[in-house]
């Protein structure tokens, strides 16, 4: 499914109509600032899926490398991601 592109002022002026249009069609928008994304509306399912599957790859990650980590290397690294996931919210 290709993504419509939209301009950031067009973003603030159509949002109600963006929202209808991705609840309702299940469209998907690349929301761009001087061309280049900045960010992606999609229907909330699919935002899951995204979610689910990035959760799925890093348990196989975790799962491949647990055996190499040392103790201090699994709390540095265990570290990170919560600083990173504080960063995003």
């Amino acid at each position: 499914m290709s993504s419509e592109r939209i301009k950031t002022g067009d973003v603030r002026q159509r949002l109600g109509d963006l929202l209808d249009r991705v609840a309702d069609r299940r469209e998907q928008f690349v929301i761009e600032r001087r061309g280049k994304p900045l960010a992606a509306i999609v229907p909330f399912a699919q935002y899951e899926q995204l979610q689910r599957a990035a959760e799925l790859e890093l348990e196989r990650l975790l799962d491949r490398h647990a055996r190499r980590l040392t103790l201090k290397q699994a709390e540095a690294l265990a570290r990170d991601a919560k600083g990173r996931a504080r960063r995003r919210s």
